[in-house]
């Protein structure tokens, strides 16, 4: 589609330029005036719904941007692209969010809900917008309240209930879903366009899931039949939930009220309403799920990264020394990473093995990454979409996955009223129509309010319930493993247990041509992945000289719908009473999420996933082979299941004085996949501001939503790092005038707090424009001068595979994108950090093996960091924001920027940088059942 621009993926995707010029200015009303006679779905104001226990004491709000009305017909999208008009509650969300950067200052209790929505059960009667009783059902009501536009529904049985969740799924999230139904099978370019965008989406949640349709149905089948009388009732909440989603269907249909997306993709006439909105099924949630598992749930991979960088620091230091170079930098269990658990608890897991075994290192120079597509022609076949596959395999591959959301919970202990008091919510980016849906559900066995993923809205995933509330961040523990097979006979068979077996071939073909949302020229191509029992085949090596097919092995792979009994024990009042049971139901959810609780009187945390025991001997760091005295104990290939360490050895707690977390390490011992979990971690950004208001004792709503909006406006460099840079060029008198005026800009900022903030409100102007301007261009200019002539260039290079050097907002190669908001969670602040500080010859706990800046000599160190910083204040806004699609070249603060990025074809402005969760609670329970 025109409207997602050459970014190859998902995270990297762009607002449009524009439709084509016949769909513009007087055109645009022409064809409006045609569309505006379609039938809406009749509702009416009513009356206030009637809210069940509610023990929040309106105390619990919440805010999702944009909005929650996520569908547009085919007039809405032609008015808001020729005119920026939007839909009734298309965007309502977003002005408030966006605000918060300017008004937390002030923030006070009573002002709380100025930057969020309450979220109270129910809705008061002069806040009704409408009723619908959907399919003229008798059993459900779905009511709307004027502010936002949020269903709350209401069900007298189950089945009702779950048909109306359905039903207000489609209203509001219909388009969306049909997207990421098509993206979870690999088949969005069919469905979508051919744009390169879409073809690196499809690749790489593909090559992640490569699954049949008789893969998905047999998840579906296998949760059913493993969860007894709950994995019934689910089966029987999705069959309900889908046929709300498929009345909608029919009636947006027969009433022409349906997106119009589907006419500018070419699957419905405009005039004649011939085409077809395919119905969903049961396999269409599971190709859902294993989308969402694969961008925030499923921790692991870069073993093959991993090996080569340990090769290369080998190949330079020796072997003894070049591993001990290359564990100083990877900080499995660094002494001073900011914890979760910060008791002294010990999680001991995937730590380092006394004595390897089985391990199946590359040869040098022998790897390489295994071919996804085939047989391309046409506009496929040109050299950007080759870029886009290659770096859509890159994402793929990686172990830095998106790690996002963040946590602030604080125990009754502290607080003014003595009850707990929780900010946190999931940092799922940020697009249009955003990914999840607000949604109130309240029928039997269900009583929930908060966000859910469009499609898999039957329950609510992450929000409040009667008297408790839950959220979860990103956690990344390492559930999966690669595997080197050995070849046999050709490149696609290979020794299991010493048979040679052919590969399983899993192909999908796609094709498309030009529509009017999507310009693409005509073009198809083969997506071809080849399946062991170990897993999809990532890369091909030898090892030791023999042929080598390096596969991934997750542990949630053909079970994304086995988490469906945790999050439908998070909505039964029944089920939740307290903290245990929360700790209980996360228990059954595989993703890999440190999940966070609240009611009057305790909080909780426990972090989730299928952890596979290892072998013993066994290192996760990298690859080993695929035998049998290697593998996870207790697998089942069939099934693909193993045995998982016990809820016990999983981080866990109850009633900790406080709980931060902003995807950083959980607990000592407890290693985690992506690299980066040191000294400087962006949750220190959390924690040193959540420690000193429990400190002060009296914390409120107001003060820790003060304390997350902070840190999501502080540049994680400068807080932490740039002080320390500053204090060994201070060790003499800076006396180039050019370098001391940086200095000195650098220090004015640190003393105004180091936040990236405006002048004043709506000015689109840094107040420290030029520091900012400084440190984003020197960062990195001092880390490659500080690193790559110790490191050498090929080890340095294959560091910066395992870690990028920096994640600052404006950068574009990191790997959230640009315009994400998310921002500081991957760079090497921790060894710029620790390398300067042992230069200084102040004490280093876990330091680096060596030190780097300057060969370890304070003056040749200082004359390092003066002559990359007098560099770096000499470059002009222009050559450190050269601009893009967004952003005209020198424009620092749309560099910083928020976009939501398209998914369909409503747009929607810019907003300025917060690095904050999308969708985001503050709760302070009042009482309990």
């Amino acid at each position: 589609m025109s409207w997602r621009t050459p970014r190859s993926t998902l995270d990297r995707q762009r607002t449009p330029h524009g439709f084509p010029g016949f769909l513009k200015a007087a055109s645009v009303c022409v064809l409006v005036a045609g569309l505006l006679s379609p039938l809406s779905p009749a509702v009416t104001a009513s009356a206030a719904t009637t809210a069940p226990d509610d023990h929040c004491g309106g105390q619990c709000s919440d805010i999702l941007p944009p909005g929650e009305n996520g569908n547009a017909t085919l007039a809405q999208i032609l008015l808001n692209q020729a005119f920026g008009t939007q839909p009734s509650h298309g965007e309502d969300q977003l002005g408030p969010y966006a605000n918060l950067a300017a008004g937390y200052p002030s923030l006070t209790t009573d002002k709380i809900n100025t930057f969020f929505q309450d979220a109270s059960f129910g809705v008061p009667a002069d806040q009704v917008a409408s009723t619908l009783k959907p399919a003229g059902r008798t059993d459900v009501t779905i009511v709307r309240d004027k502010k936002t536009g949020v269903p709350h529904i209401t069900g007298t049985t189950r089945y009702g209930t779950e048909f109306g969740a359905g039903y207000a799924a489609a209203q509001d999230r219909l388009w969306l879903m049909d997207v990421f139904r098509h993206v979870g099978r690999g088949q969005l370019t069919s469905f979508a366009g051919g744009a390169p965008a879409n073809q690196g989406l499809e690749q790489q949640f593909w090559r992640n899931a490569p699954y049949t349709e008789a893969d998905l149905q047999a998840q579906i089948d296998r949760a059913v039949a493993t969860a007894g009388d709950r994995g019934r009732q689910a089966l029987a909440d999705v069959d309900a939930y889908l046929a709300g989603v498929n009345a909608y269907i029919d009636a947006s249909d027969g009433g022409r009220y349906f997106p119009g997306e589907y006419v500018l993709t070419g699957h419905k006439d405009s005039l004649t309403n011939a085409g077809t909105i395919e119905h969903f099924k049961v396999t269409d949630l599971v190709a859902l799920a294993s989308v969402v598992g694969a961008l925030f749930g499923s921790g692991g991979g870069g073993e093959v990264n991993n090996a080569l960088s340990l090769l290369a620091a080998q190949q330079k230091y020796g072997v003894a020394e070049g591993t001990k170079v290359w564990e100083s930098f990877r900080e499995r269990n660094d002494p001073e990473a900011v914890l979760t658990l910060h008791d002294g608890q010990r999680f001991p897991y995937a730590t380092r093995p006394d004595d390897p075994r089985g391990e199946a290192l590359p040869d040098p120079g022998s790897v390489t990454e295994e071919p996804l597509v085939f047989d391309r022609t046409g506009s496929a076949a040109t050299a950007a979409a080759n870029t886009t596959s290659k770096t859509a395999a890159s994402s793929a591959l990686t172990s830095a996955r998106r790690g996002m959301s963040n946590a602030l919970v604080v125990s009754g202990a502290h607080t003014a009223s003595g009850h707990p008091v929780a900010v946190f919510g999931p940092q799922t980016g940020y697009f249009a129509p955003q990914l999840l849906m607000l949604q109130e559900i309240q029928g039997p066995g269900l009583s929930a309010r908060g966000a859910s993923f469009a499609g898999l809205s039957m329950y609510v995933e992450l929000g409040r319930g009667q008297d408790y509330a839950w959220s979860a961040t990103t956690s990344g523990q390492d559930i999966i493993d690669t595997y080197a097979v050995e070849l046999c006979q050709d490149d696609h068979h290979y020794l299991y247990r010493g048979t040679c077996t052919p590969m399983e071939q899993i192909e999908r073909k796609n094709a498309w041509k030009p529509t009017v949302a999507d310009g693409t020229a005509a073009g198809s191509y083969t997506m071809r992945v080849w399946r062991t029992a170990y897993g999809p085949v990532a890369y091909r090596a030898t090892v030791g000289g023999k042929k080598v097919a390096y596969t991934t092995l997750r542990s949630s792979f053909l079970h994304e719908a086995d988490s469906i009994i945790g999050f439908q024990m998070l909505n039964d009042p029944g089920y939740v009473k307290g903290p245990q049971d929360f700790q209980s139901a996360v228990q059954h959810i595989n993703y890999t999420f440190n999940w966070f609780y609240a009611d009057a009187s305790h909080t909780a945390y426990y972090n989730s996933g299928d952890n596979p025991v290892r072998a013993g001997g066994v290192d996760a760091e990298f690859p080993v082979w695929a035998q049998p005295a290697y593998e996870w104990r207790g697998w089942d290939p069939a099934a693909n299941t193993a045995d998982y360490t016990p809820p016990s050895a999983h981080p866990n707690s109850v009633d900790q004085d406080y709980y931060i977390s902003w995807n950083n390490k959980q607990a000592e011992e407890y290693a985690a996949a992506p690299w980066g979990e040191g000294s400087v971690h962006r949750g220190n950004l959390l924690e040193d501001r959540v420690r000193k208001l429990v400190a002060a004792g009296g914390v409120t709503r107001a003060s820790l939503t003060r304390a997350m909006a902070e840190a999501g406006l502080t540049d994680l460099r400068a807080e932490d790092v740039v002080p320390d840079l500053l204090k060994v060029i201070g060790s003499a008198p800076v006396s180039d005038p050019a370098a001391a005026a940086a200095v000195e800009k650098l220090r004015n900022w640190l003393a105004s707090g180091a936040r990236r903030t405006e002048t004043s409100a709506g000015s689109k102007t840094y107040a420290d424009a030029d520091a900012i301007r400084i440190l984003d261009a020197w960062w990195p200019l001092l880390v490659e001068a500080e690193f790559e002539p110790g490191l050498g260039s090929d080890l340095y290079t294959a560091f910066t595979r395992n870690l990028p050097i920096d994640e600052a907002p404006s950068a574009g190669h990191g790997p959230t994108g640009a315009h994400a908001g998310s921002s500081f969670q991957y760079g090497w602040w921790s060894y710029v950090d620790k390398d300067i500080r042992a230069v200084l010859g102040e004490p280093v706990r876990g330091p680096l093996a060596r030190t780097y800046c300057g060969g370890g000599s304070p003056g040749a160190c200082r004359d390092l960091l003066l002559g990359t910083l007098k560099e770096a204040a000499a470059k002009t806004a222009a050559q450190v924001y050269p601009g893009d699609d967004q952003c005209p070249a020198g424009d620092q603060w749309c560099a910083d920027s928020i976009v939501q990025r398209t998914l369909g074809g409503i747009k929607h402005g810019k907003i300025g940088w917060q690095n904050r969760p999308t969708y985001q609670q503050v709760v302070e329970f009042t009482s309990h059942r």
